[in-house]
């Protein structure tokens, strides 16, 4: 396929802390790569410790967090990447504002979706742990609320389905 002609798009996988959001973007980005579909993953994580390092976790803070990552994966379409951008991005009318950034059909809204008690039991970085201790204030789906997607345009279930399987779902979004 000419991509020269493809629309690009905004992937944006939003979730719990621990659900599998970013294992998924880094793994699609591999895969479109190799297809030969420029590709940037755009990581909350990372995204806060430079572009954001000046936000906190306030409901405002986290908007703001949200509107920039949606500013930045406008751009990079417009420039011919196809964005993958991993946010917990915990409010739907946060999430609903990126998406009317761009074109009908261009953001594509995956809940990647895990038991709270799954996320707390992977832990990755360690977060709950804190959270349990008190040292991190402001815990989505602890302390702060996780409003999931009503209608996203895919629904992976990290909890019971392959990193396989929810990658041949996801791609299969894309015309």
């Amino acid at each position: 396929m000419n991509t020269m002609h493809r629309m690009n798009h905004c992937i944006w996988f939003t979730g719990l802390s621990g659900a599998g959001k970013s294992t998924l973007a880094y793994a699609l980005q591999q895969e479109l790569t190799a297809s030969g579909i420029n590709t940037f993953v755009l990581d909350g994580d990372v995204l806060r410790t430079g572009l954001n390092s000046d936000l906190g976790f306030s409901p405002e803070d986290r908007a703001e967090n949200v509107r920039r990552v949606g500013e930045v994966a406008k751009l990079m379409t417009g420039a011919g990447v196809t964005v993958l951008a991993a946010l917990i991005s915990p409010y739907r009318a946060d999430r609903a504002t990126v998406r009317k950034l761009f074109a009908p059909g261009q953001f594509i809204e995956v809940f990647v979706d895990a038991p709270l008690l799954t996320c707390i039991q992977r832990d990755v970085k360690g977060l709950y742990a804190k959270a349990q201790r008190g040292e991190v204030p402001a815990m989505t789906a602890m302390t702060s609320p996780y409003e999931a997607p009503l209608n996203p345009d895919l629904h992976l279930h990290t909890d019971t389905v392959p990193l396989a399987q929810c990658l041949a779902q996801t791609k299969a979004l894309l015309p």
